[in-house]
Order: structure tokens, then C-alpha cells, then sequence
């Protein structure tokens, strides 16, 4: 994306922009189960969808007054959450903040609840939004909708200002939102996430734009509630990488979220891999599917992050080479459950690397185009079943026991 653009490159917008119907986001239809006597379905979504839109706007334009307006009168406890979140909010440049209602569920003649996609855009950095799936309780009180709570869907996850006031460090191409965090440490961070996608442009050149943003919360604790998944299976992870694609297209925007007390472990050389390593995800997005399995798109991120090294090949894989020489080298390709936070440790480790080792010796025994042409044919394919098999057929002109063969000789030679 080059250098940031002040002021506002994608424009500031707080909007709703969503009929009845057929405008939902999702493809739902609003649906409404009246107990007593109520307006009808369509006005109180309309009404519902006026009072989101006010509150969207008050906190794109930092209208204190008109965010608090729109909550329950009386709720003090309430209030005073939303006037935290709302000054914690207050370094990060929102380009757009939007509630897309998917549905209004009314539980009672004055009560609903809505289901939204939160959709917020950070201005120069996002070119999609992040979306999070929410659900925002509501009363109807003298004629009007107020909102009395706003909580994340079961599988939600929470938001960086939701952790307390948030810093915000700019670099060049990379955009870092802390929680919790000296401006000293996230501008380290920054740094060597600017030298990230700087490296990853310079191979993924499908992403002349290209930049990040990245989310480091207060402890391990936090990184997990952003991701809405216990802490327990990120200890070791230093960072992770979230987002969506669809069709060719991003559907929400990446966050790199940086597990504060692994990425602190690292050493220098350690961090920027583990900062390129995401970045490619980020870069690769569009063209990361169901199709793609875990060894490839986690081994060409590996690839992408070790590309120019001078470290060697037991250097990169301790893990894989204890197994090797234990054990000889793995039957197959790994799976895609053995890249599971959760599991065995070693296991996860030699995933990676064997994925890693398979992308270097692709680029080995023929050039960095191929592993591309490789990579993105993979994505194309319609469906899991038969999408390496036809990538490489046509790219390497070789079948999935050959290559396998292939990897397994070469992880031998290389570990052994």
C-alpha cells in the first residue's frame, strides 16, 4: 500500500447501507416472533437499523455525546463501559465503522436483539473491513430503540480497545494497534513489521499494495480473547494471522495478532521470520482456500520467511531432523491435523518444517515461478480432492506419489 496516506485515503464513513431482504449481508432473511403487541418487523428493523447507524457515526466522527444517546437511559453500568471503550478508541484512525443486521430477533413486545456483522475499516492501511459477528440487545422505551448490552457472538472474539486504551504506531507500510504496551516496544514491533512486507512484496508481487496491520494485546490472555479460543493453545505461538477470502476476493480484512510474551522470547532474526511468516498469509489471502492444504501454505509462508537466509536446513528444522534420524523420514506429506495449536509440540513443529522443506526443494529443482504457479494453481482448484494431484500435473508435470517420494528423498538428504 506504499506509504500511509493522512487525512483519509479511503475516505471516513460510518454507514449501515442495508435494505430489508434482499440487501442482507449474509443472504439471511430478518425474521420476528412477536409475543405481544409490537410495531411491525420492518419498521422496528428500520427503526433498529436509524439507531445502529447513529451510533456507528458517533464513534467514526468521536461524537462522545451521540454514542452515549443511543444507550439505555439509566443504565449507568453500561455507560460507563461504552465511555471507556469509546476513549480507549480514540489513536486509532477508523476509516469506516459499520453494523450490518443480519437479523432482528424481538423477544418481547419492547425487547429485540439484533444480529450484526461488525465491519470496521483502519483509514490507509485496510482495503475490506474486519468483520467480527455480534449481537446487540435492545428496549423500546417511550417510542424509541436504546441499546442495553453488546456482546460477541458464542464464537466472537473481542476487539483490541476492548482491552484497554489502545496505541497506535504507523510505519511505513504496517500499522500496529496496542493494548496495554509501550509506544517504545510497538514501535520495534512496527519496524520489523515494515522490513516484513517489505520482503513479501518483493516476492509476491500479486499484492503491489501490500500492507498490515497488527494487534498486540496485554499478555497471552488477551491474544486469546481476541481470537475467541482459550489461551492455553497459543503459549508457544508468537503470532497468528486472521482473515478471510472468498472467489479471489478478501472478505475480511488480516489481523496479525502477536502473542506479547512468545514474541519476546524470540531473538531478532527470530521475530522478523516469525513477522514475515504472517505477513505472507496476509499476502497470499486471495489466493489461500479451502482447496489449499496446511503443509503448503504454511511451508511457503516458512519459504517466504527464510528466503535469502544462510541458515541451513538442521538449522531451520531441528524438530523434523530428530525425527528423521530417529525414525527416518515421515510416509507422507503432513496433514492437515498436524498443524493443530493443540496438539503435540514436535509434531506442530515438524509440520512446519517439513511443509517448508517441500517448497525449498520445489524452488531447488526449479525456480521461485514455479513454486508460485504452483501455489496459486493449487488455490484455483474447485475443491480439496484433487487440487495438488492437478497443480502438480500441470505445473511440475509429476503426480502426488512422485513428488512425495521426491520430498521424502530430499528431507532425508537434507536432515538425514
Amino acid at each position: 500500500m506504499g506509504a500511509h496516506a493522512s487525512g483519509g485515503r479511503y475516505g471516513r464513513r460510518a454507514v449501515l447501507g442495508l435494505g430489508l431482504g434482499a440487501g442482507l449481508g449474509l443472504g439471511g432473511a430478518l425474521t420476528a416472533s412477536c409475543a405481544a403487541p409490537a410495531a411491525p418487523a420492518d419498521t422496528a428493523a428500520r427503526d433498529v437499523r436509524r439507531l445502529l447507524d447513529k451510533r456507528a457515526a458517533a464513534l467514526v466522527n468521536r461524537d462522545r455525546q451521540a454514542c452515549l444517546d443511543v444507550l439505555e437511559p439509566g443504565a449507568d453500568g453500561l455507560r460507563a463501559v461504552q465511555e471507556q471503550e469509546f476513549d480507549n478508541l480514540a489513536a486509532v484512525p477508523l476509516a469506516s465503522w459499520e453494523y450490518r443486521l443480519t437479523g432482528l430477533d424481538r423477544t418481547g413486545g419492547a425487547t429485540a436483539t439484533a444480529r450484526v456483522e461488525h465491519r470496521y475499516r483502519i483509514d490507509g492501511y485496510d482495503t475490506e473491513p474486519a468483520v467480527t459477528p455480534r449481537r446487540i440487545d435492545l428496549l423500546r422505551q417511550g417510542g424509541q430503540w436504546y441499546i442495553t448490552g453488546d456482546r460477541p457472538e458464542r464464537s466472537g472474539s473481542q476487539e483490541i480497545w476492548q482491552q484497554g486504551p489502545v496505541t497506535a504506531v504507523r510505519g511505513r507500510r504496517a500499522i500496529v494497534l496496542g493494548a496495554g504496551q509501550d509506544r517504545k516496544r510497538l514501535r520495534a514491533v512496527a519496524e520489523n513489521a515494515d522490513r516484513a512486507v517489505a520482503a513479501v512484496a518483493a516476492v509476491w508481487k500479486r499484492e503491489r499494495d501490500l500492507a498490515a496491520v497488527l494487534l498486540v494485546p496485554p499478555s497471552l490472555g488477551g491474544m486469546g480473547a481476541l481470537l475467541g479460543s482459550p489461551a492455553a493453545g497459543y503459549r508457544g505461538i508468537a503470532a497468528v494471522t486472521t482473515g478471510a477470502g472468498r472467489g479471489g476476493k478478501r472478505t475480511s480484512a488480516d489481523r496479525v495478532i502477536v502473542n506479547p510474551e512468545a514474541y519476546d522470547v524470540l531473538g531478532a532474526a527470530g521475530r522478523q521470520v516469525v513477522l514475515t511468516h504472517e505477513t505472507t498469509h496476509v499476502a497470499t489471502r486471495t489466493d489461500t482456500t479451502a482447496a489449499t492444504p496446511m503443509w503448503l501454505s504454511e511451508g511457503f509462508a516458512d519459504w517466504v520467511a527464510y528466503r535469502g537466509s544462510d541458515r541451513t536446513p538442521a538449522q531451520v528444522a531441528p524438530e523434523l531432523r530428530r525425527a528423521v534420524r530417529r525414525d527416518g523420514p515421515p510416509a507422507a506429506l503432513p496433514a492437515d491435523d498436524d498443524f493443530r495449536f493443540t496438539g503435540d509440540a514436535d509434531r506442530l513443529a515438524g509440520a512446519y518444517e517439513g511443509g517448508w522443506l517441500a517448497c525449498r526443494m520445489i524452488v531447488a529443482r526449479t525456480d521461485e515461478r514455479t513454486l508460485f504457479a504452483f501455489y496459486v494453481s493449487v488455490g484455483r482448484h474447485p475443491q480439496r480432492d484433487g487440487a495438488v494431484e492437478n497443480a502438480l500435473h500441470t505445473e511440475l508435470g509429476t503426480t502426488l506419489d512422485e513428488f512425495t517420494a521426491q520430498w521424502r528423498s530430499y528431507v532425508r538428504e537434507a536432515l538425514g
